[in-house]
């Protein structure tokens, strides 16, 4: 398969007035990488990924795949393939006329482009569903018919819009697998926007994070995880405890924190509320001046995601158990040096 390594340079989209959707971003997706592009609504992640397949236009910067230019050419000329959040698929047409549609627009002869959508309808599984139409098919079912689609004419490059979110969770799961399979078999380029840490986690070799339309850091995903360059990182990937220290401003995972009573000289938290996880507890802590009120809470429900006074240790099943605490018992929350990660300013 020729390079499909795809680099933004430089990529800036404004949609009018000051609206900045991205603000002049440079990144290299190698060829055969799993990319995800990862961050909360509107940071610049969807506009991204409609940039490169050729469905908004720039308003500076270049896209390139494999060396080629390809930032003003239509989304048919460019070699990528986009499939849809909603999956877009024909209401009228068929499973197999479905995927064989952009053949069939291309003007390629019946028996060439059927066999072809045969073999992806075999790839995800889905031969035996080719006559039945969509409104027959559960949303897992619908999701492998659009990726069937979306492979049709060979893209170098797939491009993936929050592809998971329309499904339950158990289903979720199970479909991460099934995209982590397609990719490996397929051997191609997959860049996957998503708002889920977790999906971005399980998925991807290469993690951006984005915010406010710039990229706030790129690595692999344990890179990401486990050093954080910013305070947004940390608190966006979660798990993460963010401390003023004498030091500074550190991050320090929730599953690296211990809980004593405080001694003499230590600066005590109140355990705010415990919740029991299975093979886990989540202790939420709370400053002294923090409140304990609802309306803390951010719009995701994060109690912890823009308030300086709290903080979460995780703490196994076990070790909580053999000395549990009581939601209002002042704590004390300790850690090991390494395990206090710096932040930028």
């Amino acid at each position: 398969m020729a390079s499909s390594t795809l680099e933004l340079i430089g990529l800036v989209k404004h949609y009018g007035g000051d609206s900045v959707a991205v603000a002049g971003i440079d990144l290299q997706i190698a060829s055969g990488a799993y990319c995800c592009l990862l961050g909360p609504s509107g940071c610049g992640k969807t506009s991204t990924l409609r940039m490169i397949a050729g469905h908004e236009e720039p308003t500076d910067g270049n896209v390139l795949l494999g060396g080629r230019e390809i930032t003003h050419l239509s989304p048919a000329e460019r070699g990528t393939a986009m499939m849809f959040q909603s999956y877009a698929l024909f209401p009228h047409l068929n499973v197999l006329d479905n995927v064989a549609f952009s053949a069939r627009m291309k003007g390629q002869a019946k028996a060439e482009r059927e066999a072809r959508a045969m073999e992806l309808l075999h790839l995800v599984a889905m031969e035996p569903y080719a006559k039945r139409l969509p409104a027959a098919l559960s949303g897992g079912q619908q999701q492998r018919v659009a990726l069937a689609r979306a492979l049709m004419m060979r893209p170098s490059v797939l491009l993936l819009d929050e592809p998971l979110s329309a499904l339950d969770p158990f289903l979720r799961v199970k479909m991460r697998a099934e995209l982590q399979r397609w990719h490996r078999d397929l051997g191609m380029t997959f860049v996957h926007v998503t708002h889920s840490q977790e999906e971005a986690m399980a998925l991807a070799d290469l993690v951006v994070v984005m915010n406010h339309g710039r990229i706030e850091q790129q690595g692999s995903a344990r890179e990401v995880f486990e050093q954080p360059r910013t305070e947004f990182v940390a608190r966006f990937i979660g798990s993460h405890n963010i401390i003023e220290t004498p030091a500074g401003k550190v991050a320090v995972r929730s599953d690296r924190i211990t809980l004593a009573p405080p001694n003499v000289g230590e600066i005590a938290v109140n355990v705010a509320a415990i919740e029991y996880q299975g093979s886990s507890v989540q202790v939420h802590l709370v400053a002294d001046s923090a409140s304990n009120s609802a309306s803390d809470t951010t719009e995701d429900g994060d109690p912890e995601a823009d308030n300086p006074g709290r903080w979460v240790a995780v703490l196994p099943d076990a070790a909580f158990y053999a000395a549990p605490f009581e939601p209002g018992q002042r704590v004390a929350m300790r850690w090991w040096a390494e395990d206090a990660h710096a932040l930028a300013a």
